[in-house]
């Protein structure tokens, strides 16, 4: 069963035009932050109540929302789902107006967000970013995609859940505009950044060639995905990017703290693979504790824990 449409709606789950869209896109080594900007304006002669919905990559999650309505500005906070739930009733409880953006229970890409009301005339701008990790082809290139209509969404039989269903247009009779930008960082070069679509020349902005910038060729009609392949020098190298806490964020707090991403994609020989009678599992086991410097026992010499998984075999 398909229902709905994706986009800003009215409470009659009809669209509400959409006058352009600019998308801007931060990869960051092997994780892309996503910021898309979509336009809308109510060309009817009466209020709208309007409703947000939006499909996400399952993988992504929501690190920031905020909407101009009208004369409303709008801007979420991100928080623990229960505690979110609880200060969303309590103000209404209080009669506080109050919105509440969260993914389906039963879809977990599907967001959704009531609004409030557009007057005749108006636009509303929704801004909504979010962060995934690019998958890596089999060429090593890390591939993005932008989808030129969104395919659409099947619930199970039964399920109240909501969907989105999404007609594909000719690209001749699409009524918005699409802007769309790239920024690629990485401790490791550039190599090169393809696409399906017409590009503007890479531009590097330092000398080592680990920073660039891309963006679409004017012209473009949006009438397919807009697919980036990205490319780096010694792709196997395993590196690690570090960002710094935001300086509004409270100490300790999941936005204030500094972070630490380490990228390893390992490579193995041929001759090794082809040895294998099946592929086996991975694991990663990460200590941020000091116990690991501490000894296994009382034996003499001692050996301490580190060196003991430096030696182990699973």
């Amino acid at each position: 069963m398909m229902v709905n449409c994706c986009g800003l709606l009215t409470d009659r789950k009809e669209p509400v035009p959409l006058k352009s869209i600019e998308v801007q896109l931060e990869v960051k080594d092997h994780v892309a932050t996503v910021v898309s900007t979509l336009n809308y304006e109510n060309k009817e002669d009466k209020p709208l109540e309007a409703v947000f919905v939006f499909p996400l990559p399952g993988d992504a999650a929501v690190c920031h929302f905020s909407a101009q309505i009208g004369q409303t500005h709008i801007v979420a906070e991100v928080k623990e789902k229960q505690q979110a739930r609880e200060e969303y009733d309590d103000a209404l409880s209080s009669g506080q107006q109050a919105f509440l953006l969260e993914e389906s229970d039963q879809s977990p890409d599907i967001f959704s967000l009531s609004v409030g009301s557009l007057p005749p005339g108006e636009s509303a701008s929704i801004r909504l970013e979010y962060v995934t990790e690019l998958a890596v082809q089999a060429d090593d290139g890390l591939r993005f995609c932008l989808p030129a209509v969104l395919n659409p969404r099947y619930q199970p039989q039964g399920s109240e859940g909501p969907s989105v269903q999404v007609t594909s247009v000719p690209a001749s009779l699409v009524p918005y505009s699409l802007s769309f930008s790239a920024r690629v960082s990485s401790p490791r070069p550039i190599s090169k950044v393809e696409s399906n679509c017409s590009l503007e020349p890479l531009q590097f902005l330092n000398a080592d060639q680990t920073q660039a910038t891309v963006k679409l060729a004017a012209g473009h009609k949006f009438d397919r995905d807009v697919e980036l392949l990205i490319y780096y020098k010694d792709a196997h190298q395993p590196t690690a990017v570090v960002e710094a806490g935001q300086a509004s964020a409270k100490p300790g707090s999941l936005m204030g703290d500094p972070v630490v991403m380490v990228s390893l994609y390992p490579e193995f020989p041929e001759d090794v693979m082809s040895s294998l009678a099946s592929c086996g599992e991975f694991v990663f086991l990460m200590d941020r504790s000091g116990s690991m410097g501490c000894p296994m026992n009382n034996s003499t010499p001692q050996e301490t824990r580190i060196s003991s998984a430096r030696l182990s075999k699973c």
